[in-house]
Protein backbone atom coordinates (compact mmCIF):
# COMPACT_ATOMS: atom_id res chain seq x y z
CA UNK A 1 0.00 0.00 0.00
CA UNK A 2 1.62 3.35 -0.80
CA UNK A 3 1.72 6.43 1.54
CA UNK A 4 -1.15 8.23 -0.58
CA UNK A 5 -3.40 5.08 0.41
CA UNK A 6 -2.59 4.70 3.59
CA UNK A 7 -3.29 8.84 3.78
CA UNK A 8 -6.67 8.46 2.59
CA UNK A 9 -9.93 8.20 4.48
CA UNK A 10 -11.59 4.50 4.65
CA UNK A 11 -14.70 4.07 3.12
CA UNK A 12 -17.99 3.12 4.67
CA UNK A 13 -20.74 1.14 3.93
CA UNK A 14 -22.60 4.06 3.89
CA UNK A 15 -20.56 5.68 1.19
CA UNK A 16 -20.86 3.18 -0.68
CA UNK A 17 -24.90 3.33 -1.05
CA UNK A 18 -26.31 1.17 1.80
CA UNK A 19 -27.95 3.13 4.73
CA UNK A 20 -28.11 0.80 7.95
CA UNK A 21 -29.74 3.30 9.94
CA UNK A 22 -32.16 3.75 7.43
CA UNK A 23 -32.84 0.11 7.67
CA UNK A 24 -33.07 0.33 10.86
CA UNK A 25 -35.60 3.56 11.29
CA UNK A 26 -37.89 1.30 9.01
CA UNK A 27 -38.00 -1.48 10.91
CA UNK A 28 -39.10 1.41 13.98
CA UNK A 29 -41.49 2.86 11.74
CA UNK A 30 -43.24 -0.55 10.13
CA UNK A 31 -43.61 -2.50 13.74
CA UNK A 32 -46.74 -0.99 14.67
CA UNK A 33 -48.54 -1.62 11.39
CA UNK A 34 -47.08 -5.19 11.83
CA UNK A 35 -48.42 -5.80 15.21
CA UNK A 36 -52.11 -4.63 14.08
CA UNK A 37 -51.66 -8.18 11.67
CA UNK A 38 -51.15 -10.25 15.11
CA UNK A 39 -53.34 -13.69 15.57
CA UNK A 40 -53.92 -16.51 17.02
CA UNK A 41 -50.39 -18.93 16.61
CA UNK A 42 -47.77 -15.46 16.70
CA UNK A 43 -45.43 -16.40 18.81
CA UNK A 44 -43.21 -12.85 18.50
CA UNK A 45 -42.37 -9.54 16.29
CA UNK A 46 -40.26 -7.98 14.07
CA UNK A 47 -36.60 -8.19 14.64
CA UNK A 48 -35.46 -11.44 15.19
CA UNK A 49 -33.43 -14.10 12.84
CA UNK A 50 -36.32 -15.96 12.07
CA UNK A 51 -40.17 -16.05 12.64
CA UNK A 52 -42.12 -18.32 15.00
CA UNK A 53 -45.80 -19.46 14.59
CA UNK A 54 -47.50 -21.71 16.41
CA UNK A 55 -50.30 -23.91 14.66
CA UNK A 56 -51.92 -25.46 17.56
CA UNK A 57 -52.51 -22.06 19.16
CA UNK A 58 -53.91 -21.43 15.84
CA UNK A 59 -56.56 -24.24 16.43
CA UNK A 60 -54.93 -26.61 13.87
CA UNK A 61 -55.02 -30.54 15.49
CA UNK A 62 -53.31 -32.38 12.52
CA UNK A 63 -51.82 -29.67 10.50
CA UNK A 64 -50.90 -29.63 6.56
CA UNK A 65 -49.06 -26.47 5.92
CA UNK A 66 -49.59 -24.68 2.49
CA UNK A 67 -47.14 -22.29 0.73
CA UNK A 68 -47.58 -20.00 -1.66
CA UNK A 69 -44.98 -16.89 -3.20
CA UNK A 70 -45.83 -14.60 -5.97
CA UNK A 71 -44.83 -11.02 -7.04
CA UNK A 72 -46.91 -7.86 -8.29
CA UNK A 73 -45.27 -7.97 -11.87
CA UNK A 74 -45.44 -4.57 -14.04
CA UNK A 75 -48.21 -3.23 -12.17
CA UNK A 76 -45.33 -1.63 -10.27
CA UNK A 77 -43.46 0.67 -12.91
CA UNK A 78 -47.30 2.29 -12.59
CA UNK A 79 -46.79 2.86 -8.66
CA UNK A 80 -43.49 3.84 -8.75
CA UNK A 81 -44.53 6.49 -11.85
CA UNK A 82 -46.88 8.19 -10.23
CA UNK A 83 -45.73 7.91 -6.60
CA UNK A 84 -48.39 6.30 -5.24
CA UNK A 85 -47.40 3.55 -3.81
CA UNK A 86 -50.07 2.91 -0.95
CA UNK A 87 -51.91 0.10 -2.27
CA UNK A 88 -49.76 -2.31 -4.05
CA UNK A 89 -48.78 -4.00 -0.79
CA UNK A 90 -51.99 -5.19 -1.22
CA UNK A 91 -51.62 -6.62 -4.71
CA UNK A 92 -48.87 -8.38 -3.11
CA UNK A 93 -50.32 -10.36 -0.36
CA UNK A 94 -53.81 -10.91 -2.62
CA UNK A 95 -51.80 -12.36 -4.93
CA UNK A 96 -50.51 -15.22 -2.92
CA UNK A 97 -53.16 -15.62 -0.02
CA UNK A 98 -55.89 -16.00 -3.30
CA UNK A 99 -53.64 -18.89 -4.38
CA UNK A 100 -53.82 -20.08 -0.36
CA UNK A 101 -57.52 -20.23 -0.60
CA UNK A 102 -57.70 -22.21 -3.97
CA UNK A 103 -56.15 -25.18 -2.05
CA UNK A 104 -58.55 -24.96 0.70
CA UNK A 105 -56.01 -23.56 3.20
CA UNK A 106 -56.33 -20.88 5.68
CA UNK A 107 -54.13 -18.68 5.56
CA UNK A 108 -51.21 -17.86 8.30
CA UNK A 109 -48.75 -15.64 8.17
CA UNK A 110 -46.60 -13.51 5.10
CA UNK A 111 -43.24 -12.69 4.82
CA UNK A 112 -42.15 -10.01 2.23
CA UNK A 113 -39.01 -8.90 0.62
CA UNK A 114 -38.27 -5.42 -0.84
CA UNK A 115 -35.30 -4.40 -2.49
CA UNK A 116 -34.15 -1.22 -4.06
CA UNK A 117 -31.04 0.84 -4.45
CA UNK A 118 -31.56 3.55 -1.79
CA UNK A 119 -33.94 2.90 0.71
CA UNK A 120 -36.66 6.10 0.64
CA UNK A 121 -38.00 5.30 5.27
CA UNK A 122 -41.31 7.22 3.92
CA UNK A 123 -42.02 5.14 0.33
CA UNK A 124 -41.19 2.20 2.37
CA UNK A 125 -43.06 2.52 5.21
CA UNK A 126 -46.29 3.20 2.69
CA UNK A 127 -45.88 0.16 0.97
CA UNK A 128 -45.31 -2.16 3.97
CA UNK A 129 -48.42 -0.43 5.32
CA UNK A 130 -50.45 -1.80 2.15
CA UNK A 131 -48.87 -5.38 3.01
CA UNK A 132 -49.93 -5.17 6.63
CA UNK A 133 -53.26 -3.58 5.29
CA UNK A 134 -53.87 -6.77 2.70
CA UNK A 135 -52.96 -9.60 6.09
CA UNK A 136 -55.14 -7.76 8.41
CA UNK A 137 -58.30 -7.72 5.37
CA UNK A 138 -57.03 -11.45 5.06
CA UNK A 139 -56.46 -12.57 8.53
CA UNK A 140 -52.94 -13.42 8.38
CA UNK A 141 -49.97 -12.04 10.25
CA UNK A 142 -47.55 -9.97 8.88
CA UNK A 143 -44.55 -11.46 11.02
CA UNK A 144 -41.52 -10.89 8.92
CA UNK A 145 -39.76 -9.97 5.74
CA UNK A 146 -36.27 -8.20 4.21
CA UNK A 147 -35.33 -4.88 3.09
CA UNK A 148 -32.61 -4.90 0.75
CA UNK A 149 -30.68 -1.72 -0.58
CA UNK A 150 -28.88 -2.55 -3.06
CA UNK A 151 -27.20 0.42 -4.88
CA UNK A 152 -26.02 -0.44 -8.60
CA UNK A 153 -28.78 -2.61 -9.10
CA UNK A 154 -32.10 -0.54 -9.61
CA UNK A 155 -32.67 2.76 -11.13
CA UNK A 156 -33.46 5.88 -8.72
CA UNK A 157 -36.88 5.35 -6.97
CA UNK A 158 -36.83 1.97 -8.71
CA UNK A 159 -37.93 -1.08 -6.37
CA UNK A 160 -39.22 -5.00 -6.38
CA UNK A 161 -41.57 -6.49 -4.18
CA UNK A 162 -41.99 -10.43 -3.38
CA UNK A 163 -44.30 -12.21 -0.87
CA UNK A 164 -44.45 -15.36 0.67
CA UNK A 165 -47.77 -16.71 2.29
CA UNK A 166 -48.11 -19.85 4.35
CA UNK A 167 -51.14 -21.61 5.60
CA UNK A 168 -52.53 -24.47 7.17
CA UNK A 169 -55.66 -26.86 6.43
CA UNK A 170 -56.82 -29.78 8.30
CA UNK A 171 -55.40 -33.12 6.84
CA UNK A 172 -58.24 -34.35 4.21
CA UNK A 173 -59.29 -31.33 3.32
CA UNK A 174 -57.21 -30.22 0.38
CA UNK A 175 -58.91 -29.33 -2.32
CA UNK A 176 -59.49 -30.10 -5.37
CA UNK A 177 -61.48 -32.87 -4.41
CA UNK A 178 -64.57 -34.61 -5.61
CA UNK A 179 -65.14 -32.16 -8.99
CA UNK A 180 -68.23 -34.24 -11.09
CA UNK A 181 -70.14 -33.78 -14.21
CA UNK A 182 -72.71 -30.95 -13.50
CA UNK A 183 -70.71 -29.12 -10.98
CA UNK A 184 -71.94 -25.15 -10.99
CA UNK A 185 -69.27 -22.73 -11.47
CA UNK A 186 -69.99 -19.00 -9.31
CA UNK A 187 -67.84 -16.70 -10.56
CA UNK A 188 -66.99 -14.34 -8.22
CA UNK A 189 -66.33 -10.26 -9.71
CA UNK A 190 -62.73 -8.67 -9.99
CA UNK A 191 -62.25 -5.28 -8.96
CA UNK A 192 -60.28 -4.77 -12.01
CA UNK A 193 -57.22 -6.09 -13.67
CA UNK A 194 -56.28 -6.82 -10.75
CA UNK A 195 -52.07 -7.70 -11.00
CA UNK A 196 -51.89 -9.85 -14.45
CA UNK A 197 -51.38 -8.57 -17.71
CA UNK A 198 -49.59 -5.24 -17.05
CA UNK A 199 -46.85 -5.45 -19.74
CA UNK A 200 -49.69 -5.37 -22.33
CA UNK A 201 -51.80 -2.58 -20.43
CA UNK A 202 -48.82 -0.43 -20.42
CA UNK A 203 -48.55 -1.49 -24.09
CA UNK A 204 -51.78 -0.24 -24.67
CA UNK A 205 -51.29 2.91 -22.92
CA UNK A 206 -47.99 4.00 -24.72
CA UNK A 207 -50.12 3.14 -28.34
CA UNK A 208 -53.09 5.47 -27.27
CA UNK A 209 -50.55 8.03 -26.38
CA UNK A 210 -51.76 8.55 -22.56
CA UNK A 211 -49.79 9.88 -19.67
CA UNK A 212 -50.61 7.71 -16.03
CA UNK A 213 -52.46 11.51 -14.96
CA UNK A 214 -54.75 11.66 -17.80
CA UNK A 215 -58.20 11.30 -17.36
CA UNK A 216 -59.34 7.49 -17.26
CA UNK A 217 -61.19 6.83 -20.63
CA UNK A 218 -63.26 4.13 -18.39
CA UNK A 219 -63.30 5.75 -14.88
CA UNK A 220 -63.71 9.17 -12.66
CA UNK A 221 -60.08 9.03 -11.68
CA UNK A 222 -56.69 9.47 -13.47
CA UNK A 223 -55.82 6.55 -15.70
CA UNK A 224 -52.82 5.65 -13.51
CA UNK A 225 -55.05 5.82 -10.04
CA UNK A 226 -57.78 3.47 -11.81
CA UNK A 227 -55.18 0.63 -13.22
CA UNK A 228 -53.54 0.90 -9.79
CA UNK A 229 -56.88 -0.28 -7.90
CA UNK A 230 -56.01 -3.41 -5.78
CA UNK A 231 -56.14 -7.16 -6.41
CA UNK A 232 -59.51 -7.62 -4.61
CA UNK A 233 -58.72 -10.57 -1.43
CA UNK A 234 -61.33 -13.68 -1.40
CA UNK A 235 -59.85 -15.58 1.38
CA UNK A 236 -63.05 -15.06 4.09
CA UNK A 237 -65.88 -15.12 1.63
CA UNK A 238 -64.13 -18.37 0.35
CA UNK A 239 -63.09 -20.02 3.33
CA UNK A 240 -66.86 -19.34 4.97
CA UNK A 241 -68.37 -21.24 1.61
CA UNK A 242 -65.37 -23.91 2.20
CA UNK A 243 -66.95 -24.61 5.67
CA UNK A 244 -70.44 -24.17 4.81
CA UNK A 245 -69.65 -26.90 2.66
CA UNK A 246 -70.84 -27.96 -0.95
CA UNK A 247 -67.21 -26.15 -2.48
CA UNK A 248 -65.23 -28.71 -4.71
CA UNK A 249 -62.52 -26.64 -5.55
CA UNK A 250 -61.55 -23.14 -6.18
CA UNK A 251 -59.31 -21.26 -9.47
CA UNK A 252 -57.75 -18.04 -8.73
CA UNK A 253 -57.88 -15.87 -12.38
CA UNK A 254 -54.49 -14.73 -13.01
CA UNK A 255 -52.25 -15.14 -15.61
CA UNK A 256 -53.60 -16.84 -18.22
CA UNK A 257 -57.06 -15.55 -17.30
CA UNK A 258 -60.43 -18.24 -16.91
CA UNK A 259 -58.78 -20.59 -20.17
CA UNK A 260 -55.91 -21.81 -18.37
CA UNK A 261 -56.33 -21.49 -14.61
CA UNK A 262 -59.90 -22.94 -14.47
CA UNK A 263 -58.56 -26.19 -15.97
CA UNK A 264 -55.92 -26.61 -13.38
CA UNK A 265 -58.29 -27.35 -10.71
CA UNK A 266 -60.44 -30.01 -13.16
CA UNK A 267 -59.77 -33.83 -13.25
CA UNK A 268 -58.87 -35.68 -16.25
CA UNK A 269 -61.72 -35.65 -18.49
CA UNK A 270 -63.98 -32.93 -17.33
CA UNK A 271 -63.55 -29.51 -18.50
CA UNK A 272 -65.63 -26.49 -18.15
CA UNK A 273 -68.36 -24.64 -20.31
CA UNK A 274 -68.30 -20.97 -19.34
CA UNK A 275 -71.08 -18.46 -20.92
CA UNK A 276 -69.26 -15.29 -21.46
CA UNK A 277 -72.73 -13.45 -21.67
CA UNK A 278 -73.24 -14.60 -17.77
CA UNK A 279 -71.87 -11.32 -16.83
CA UNK A 280 -71.06 -7.61 -18.25
CA UNK A 281 -67.25 -7.28 -19.04
CA UNK A 282 -66.45 -4.25 -16.24
CA UNK A 283 -65.31 -0.86 -18.38
CA UNK A 284 -61.70 -1.17 -17.52
CA UNK A 285 -61.81 -4.22 -19.97
CA UNK A 286 -63.81 -3.06 -22.60
CA UNK A 287 -61.26 -0.09 -22.98
CA UNK A 288 -58.50 -1.91 -23.55
CA UNK A 289 -60.11 -4.60 -25.88
CA UNK A 290 -61.05 -1.33 -27.98
CA UNK A 291 -57.69 0.54 -27.63
CA UNK A 292 -55.63 -2.50 -28.03
CA UNK A 293 -58.06 -4.14 -30.70
CA UNK A 294 -57.90 -7.28 -28.80
CA UNK A 295 -59.78 -10.34 -30.18
CA UNK A 296 -61.95 -12.20 -27.13
CA UNK A 297 -59.46 -14.91 -27.01
CA UNK A 298 -56.49 -12.77 -26.08
CA UNK A 299 -58.28 -11.02 -23.67
CA UNK A 300 -59.71 -14.35 -21.84
CA UNK A 301 -55.74 -15.62 -21.90
CA UNK A 302 -54.27 -12.29 -20.70
CA UNK A 303 -56.59 -10.66 -17.94
CA UNK A 304 -59.18 -11.96 -15.58
CA UNK A 305 -62.29 -9.83 -17.68
CA UNK A 306 -64.18 -9.41 -14.55
CA UNK A 307 -63.84 -12.88 -12.90
CA UNK A 308 -60.97 -13.07 -9.89
CA UNK A 309 -62.23 -16.42 -8.39
CA UNK A 310 -64.04 -18.87 -9.98
CA UNK A 311 -65.89 -21.71 -7.07
CA UNK A 312 -66.47 -24.95 -8.62
CA UNK A 313 -69.90 -26.52 -6.31
CA UNK A 314 -72.15 -29.06 -5.95
CA UNK A 315 -75.45 -28.40 -7.82
CA UNK A 316 -77.10 -29.17 -5.10
CA UNK A 317 -75.63 -26.95 -2.42
CA UNK A 318 -75.04 -23.62 -4.96
CA UNK A 319 -77.81 -21.31 -4.26
CA UNK A 320 -76.54 -21.58 -0.34
CA UNK A 321 -73.56 -21.59 -1.55
CA UNK A 322 -74.33 -18.22 -3.64
CA UNK A 323 -76.33 -17.03 -0.79
CA UNK A 324 -72.67 -17.19 1.67
CA UNK A 325 -70.56 -14.98 -1.06
CA UNK A 326 -73.29 -12.33 -1.41
CA UNK A 327 -73.76 -11.78 2.30
CA UNK A 328 -69.70 -11.78 2.53
CA UNK A 329 -70.27 -8.81 0.10
CA UNK A 330 -69.56 -10.45 -3.13
CA UNK A 331 -70.90 -10.43 -6.84
CA UNK A 332 -71.63 -13.94 -8.09
CA UNK A 333 -72.73 -14.62 -10.96
CA UNK A 334 -73.54 -18.17 -12.17
CA UNK A 335 -70.69 -18.35 -15.38
CA UNK A 336 -71.48 -22.41 -16.56
CA UNK A 337 -70.92 -26.02 -15.21
CA UNK A 338 -68.57 -28.59 -15.45
CA UNK A 339 -69.14 -31.26 -18.40
CA UNK A 340 -67.21 -33.84 -19.70
CA UNK A 341 -64.46 -32.97 -21.87
CA UNK A 342 -61.24 -30.71 -21.73
CA UNK A 343 -60.42 -27.27 -21.44
CA UNK A 344 -62.28 -24.55 -21.61
CA UNK A 345 -65.45 -24.28 -24.05
CA UNK A 346 -67.27 -21.02 -24.34
CA UNK A 347 -70.27 -20.03 -26.03
CA UNK A 348 -71.89 -16.07 -25.99
CA UNK A 349 -69.31 -13.11 -26.39
CA UNK A 350 -68.25 -10.68 -24.08
CA UNK A 351 -69.72 -7.62 -23.91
Amino acid sequence: MSDSDKSSPGLTYAEAGVDIAAGNTLVDRIKPAAAATARPGVMAGLGGFGALFDLKAAGYDDPILVAATDGVGTKLRIAIDTGNVDTIGIDLVAMCVNDLVCQGAEPLFFLDYFATGKLEVDAAARIVAGIAEGCRLSGCALIGGETAEMPGMYEAGDFDLAGFAVGAMERGAALPAGVAEGDVLLGLASDGVHSNGYSLVRGIVARAGLSWDAPAPFAEATLGAALLTPTRLYVRPALGAIRAGGVHALAHITGGGLTENLPRVLPDGLGAEIDLAAWSLPPVFRWLAEAGRLDQAEMLRTFNAGIGMVLVVDAGQADAVEDSLRDAGETVFRIGTVAPGDGVRTTGTLA
